[in-house]
Protein backbone atom coordinates (compact mmCIF):
# COMPACT_ATOMS: atom_id res chain seq x y z
CA UNK A 1 0.00 0.00 0.00
CA UNK A 2 1.88 3.12 -0.97
CA UNK A 3 1.46 6.04 1.61
CA UNK A 4 -1.03 8.29 -0.63
CA UNK A 5 -2.63 4.87 -0.36
CA UNK A 6 -2.94 4.64 3.47
CA UNK A 7 -2.96 8.06 4.30
CA UNK A 8 -6.52 7.82 1.98
CA UNK A 9 -7.25 4.77 3.99
CA UNK A 10 -7.06 6.40 7.14
CA UNK A 11 -9.03 9.07 7.12
CA UNK A 12 -11.76 6.60 5.65
CA UNK A 13 -11.62 4.09 8.00
CA UNK A 14 -11.61 6.73 10.83
CA UNK A 15 -14.66 8.71 10.25
CA UNK A 16 -16.92 5.12 9.61
CA UNK A 17 -15.47 4.31 13.25
CA UNK A 18 -15.95 7.70 14.54
CA UNK A 19 -19.53 7.02 12.88
CA UNK A 20 -20.50 3.70 14.04
CA UNK A 21 -19.44 4.77 17.66
CA UNK A 22 -22.02 7.48 17.65
CA UNK A 23 -24.57 5.21 16.57
CA UNK A 24 -23.31 2.71 18.91
CA UNK A 25 -23.57 5.10 21.41
CA UNK A 26 -26.71 6.62 20.94
CA UNK A 27 -28.35 3.52 20.79
CA UNK A 28 -26.86 1.19 23.20
CA UNK A 29 -30.33 0.79 25.48
CA UNK A 30 -31.88 -0.75 22.26
CA UNK A 31 -30.06 -4.07 21.65
CA UNK A 32 -30.32 -4.58 18.02
CA UNK A 33 -31.33 -1.15 17.21
CA UNK A 34 -27.71 -0.09 15.67
CA UNK A 35 -27.42 -2.50 13.20
CA UNK A 36 -28.99 -1.43 10.30
CA UNK A 37 -27.22 1.83 10.62
CA UNK A 38 -23.34 0.64 11.40
CA UNK A 39 -23.97 -2.11 8.74
CA UNK A 40 -24.80 1.04 6.07
CA UNK A 41 -21.93 2.64 7.58
CA UNK A 42 -19.44 0.14 6.87
CA UNK A 43 -20.93 -0.64 3.54
CA UNK A 44 -20.28 2.95 2.62
CA UNK A 45 -16.90 2.72 3.83
CA UNK A 46 -16.17 -0.72 2.10
CA UNK A 47 -17.52 1.23 -1.04
CA UNK A 48 -15.01 4.42 -0.50
CA UNK A 49 -11.86 1.89 0.21
CA UNK A 50 -12.20 0.34 -3.09
CA UNK A 51 -12.22 3.36 -4.76
CA UNK A 52 -8.82 4.35 -3.35
CA UNK A 53 -7.61 0.98 -5.40
CA UNK A 54 -9.42 1.89 -8.06
CA UNK A 55 -12.07 -1.14 -7.26
CA UNK A 56 -15.52 -0.07 -8.28
CA UNK A 57 -18.15 -1.75 -5.69
CA UNK A 58 -21.80 -1.44 -6.09
CA UNK A 59 -23.74 -2.42 -2.67
CA UNK A 60 -24.31 -5.60 -3.46
CA UNK A 61 -20.12 -6.16 -4.01
CA UNK A 62 -19.58 -4.21 -1.09
CA UNK A 63 -22.24 -6.47 1.54
CA UNK A 64 -19.98 -9.52 0.01
CA UNK A 65 -16.66 -7.89 1.54
CA UNK A 66 -18.33 -6.70 4.89
CA UNK A 67 -19.88 -10.81 5.04
CA UNK A 68 -16.05 -12.23 4.95
CA UNK A 69 -15.79 -10.03 8.30
CA UNK A 70 -19.14 -10.85 9.96
CA UNK A 71 -17.80 -12.49 12.44
CA UNK A 72 -16.99 -9.71 14.54
CA UNK A 73 -20.63 -8.60 15.14
CA UNK A 74 -21.34 -11.82 16.51
CA UNK A 75 -18.65 -10.81 19.36
CA UNK A 76 -20.42 -7.22 19.77
CA UNK A 77 -23.62 -8.09 19.77
CA UNK A 78 -23.13 -10.65 23.05
CA UNK A 79 -21.59 -7.76 24.42
CA UNK A 80 -24.73 -5.11 23.53
CA UNK A 81 -26.97 -8.21 25.19
CA UNK A 82 -24.86 -8.10 28.15
CA UNK A 83 -24.38 -4.92 29.42
CA UNK A 84 -24.85 -2.56 25.97
CA UNK A 85 -28.13 -1.87 28.05
CA UNK A 86 -26.98 -0.51 31.39
CA UNK A 87 -27.00 3.27 30.88
CA UNK A 88 -24.02 5.05 30.47
CA UNK A 89 -21.50 2.33 30.89
CA UNK A 90 -23.55 0.51 28.41
CA UNK A 91 -23.08 3.09 26.05
CA UNK A 92 -19.46 3.47 26.21
CA UNK A 93 -18.73 -0.27 25.44
CA UNK A 94 -21.31 -0.08 22.82
CA UNK A 95 -19.96 2.91 21.28
CA UNK A 96 -15.93 1.70 21.69
CA UNK A 97 -17.16 -2.26 20.44
CA UNK A 98 -18.61 -0.80 17.30
CA UNK A 99 -16.11 1.27 16.11
CA UNK A 100 -13.24 -1.19 16.62
CA UNK A 101 -14.91 -3.34 14.88
CA UNK A 102 -15.30 -1.12 12.14
CA UNK A 103 -11.88 0.02 12.05
CA UNK A 104 -10.79 -3.72 12.09
CA UNK A 105 -13.22 -4.30 9.25
CA UNK A 106 -11.86 -1.57 7.26
CA UNK A 107 -8.31 -2.32 7.30
CA UNK A 108 -8.93 -6.22 6.87
CA UNK A 109 -10.64 -5.05 3.50
CA UNK A 110 -8.22 -2.16 2.83
CA UNK A 111 -5.57 -4.99 2.78
CA UNK A 112 -7.55 -6.95 0.72
CA UNK A 113 -7.98 -4.37 -1.94
CA UNK A 114 -4.42 -3.54 -2.01
CA UNK A 115 -3.67 -7.46 -2.19
CA UNK A 116 -5.87 -7.90 -4.78
CA UNK A 117 -4.71 -4.82 -7.12
CA UNK A 118 -0.50 -5.77 -6.58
Amino acid sequence: MTKNETIKCNSIIHTASAAAAGVGAGLAQLPGSDSIAISAIQVGMIVSLGGVFGIELDESGAKAFAASAIGATVGRTVSQVLIGWIPGIGNVINATTAAGLTEAIGWKIANEFDDMTN
